[in-house]
């Protein structure tokens, strides 16, 4: 099979996925398309039963799966896995993203986006409606939807959007940013570089379709890691000095709202610290007054009441 044949590559990063796996797989070897695609698999030396489930859709859809089975976990070497081991693999003209406990849901989710990014070759990334789910409780708490419009969305509504903007599940993009990365995807293997990257030439175009499912708090996720203050900080700062890459990039183009954004990181960096009396010194008073009614009641709660919680719970052990 020559390199042309595939139209797109799917990159699933797997760690541990076992009780969601099979889902994942699923919504992959369901597309209906009319071009062939591959699903890349990378297991980064998962110690429960992912890699037996995985073997057992290679066996069943040799065609498409298409998986890499480390002996030993990159991740906690600080080897970039993707740019190592995948990216040398990938054959399509087109890349898609999801982890492994993340899923489709639509079967033509890769045909529409295939669709609409042939018939907009200024485009570069395209991104979706995606249904968050409780990982414990299995309950959806929310959507993740920029927008109720089918259209491009602009490079500065995606800086704007901070990462969360669109779900890394929703992601279809072409395979030159893949190849000719800029200098400020460097140190920052975040989603939210890659969609900035891929929004600057022509925006990112967006469907409202629903096509898939974005799990919170998976054990070992980035959502369940940036609950812990010093990952959080440490993620935040990464970020801003992205961010600043960008700013350069784009010849300060984006100044206002980058310089904004990285307040807006400082503000949720003082958030996860504890530090709630900051959070309405007047550098921050713009961010504090957007803040909904209910969040603000919770901060009330945190600050007041958290020491009374804690100490609480220390006379009951």
């Amino acid at each position: 099979m020559i390199k042309e044949d595939i139209m797109v590559s799917v990159i699933c990063m797997t760690y541990n996925h076992g009780p969601y796996i099979r889902n994942a797989l699923d919504g992959f070897v369901s597309q209906k398309t009319s071009f062939m695609y591959e699903v890349i698999v990378h297991d980064d030396a998962s110690t429960d039963n992912t890699v037996e489930i995985i073997r057992e859709y290679e066996k069943k859809y040799p065609h498409i799966i298409k998986p890499i089975y480390q002996t030993e976990n990159q991740y906690s070497k600080g080897v970039n896995a993707s740019q190592v081991f995948i990216h040398p693999l990938v054959r399509g003209k087109y890349i898609a993203l999801c982890e492994g406990d993340d899923y489709w849901t639509d079967s033509l989710k890769l045909q529409k986006q295939v669709d609409v990014m042939e018939q907009h070759p200024e485009v570069d990334i395209c991104a979706h409606t995606v249904s968050m789910i409780d990982s414990k409780s299995k309950k959806k708490v929310g959507e993740i939807k920029p927008t109720n419009k089918v259209g491009i969305l602009s490079l500065s509504m995606v800086i704007e959007g901070g990462g969360a903007f669109v779900s890394t599940n929703s992601l279809l993009y072409r395979r030159e940013l893949m190849d000719s990365p800029p200098y400020f995807r460097e140190k920052c293997p975040l989603d939210y570089a890659l969609q900035i990257q891929g929004a600057m030439r022509g925006g990112m175009l967006y469907l409202t379709d629903n096509m898939a499912v974005y799990r919170v708090a998976v054990p070992g996720s980035w959502t369940d890691r940036v609950s812990n203050s010093k990952y959080y900080i440490t993620q935040a700062e990464m970020i801003k000095r992205m961010l600043d890459r960008v700013n350069e990039c784009t010849q300060y183009k984006y100044d206002l709202i980058i310089q904004k954004q990285k307040r807006k990181l400082d503000f949720a960096s003082l958030e996860v610290n504890g530090e709630y009396k900051k959070l309405k010194e007047y550098l921050y008073r713009d961010l504090y007054n957007e803040k909904p009614l209910k969040w603000k009641v919770k901060l009330f709660i945190k600050k007041y009441f958290s020491n009374l919680i804690g100490i609480y719970k220390e006379r009951k052990k």
